[in-house]
């Protein structure tokens, strides 16, 4: 047993956090939607930012435990985790957009399928570029 979480040790935190980081977004999406209104692209935007910031701390803390030491190394791992948000959000918007605005896809069922290929992207980015060990 202990073999098995020393070697999914940063998966298994990640995915619980990936599942209520995706019911953070899902939420959002469909409070901004639906109940206020709002344009479908205009609310997977907002959701997708609120999102980022909870999924930034919980994957700082509790999935990936970076402590960075200085000022310097602690924006510059922000900066990284928001600028690869950004590239994954490009894809989550452009998956929104084809599928609700081109392809009138229902716009909850599209959002599950964005937030899928998100989260796989937003793994490999986290565990091997943004938060991988660092000498100093």
């Amino acid at each position: 047993m202990k073999e098995l979480w020393n070697k999914y040790k940063d998966m298994i935190p990640y995915a619980f956090f990936g599942v209520l980081t995706t019911v953070v977004n899902y939420v959002a999406f469909a409070l901004l939607w639906r109940t206020m209104g709002m344009n479908s692209q205009i609310a997977n935007a907002i959701a997708y930012l609120i999102s980022v910031i909870f999924a930034y701390v919980t994957n700082k803390l509790w999935v990936f435990n970076s402590h960075t030491t200085t000022w310097k190394a602690f924006f510059q791992e922000m900066g990284s985790f928001f600028l690869f948000r950004g590239g994954s959000w490009v894809i989550d918007q452009g998956t929104m957009f084809v599928g609700m605005i081109l392809l009138h896809g229902n716009g909850f069922i599209v959002k599950l399928i964005a937030n899928a290929v998100v989260i796989i992207l937003n793994y490999v980015f986290s565990k091997f570029i943004i938060f991988r060990k660092r000498n100093g």
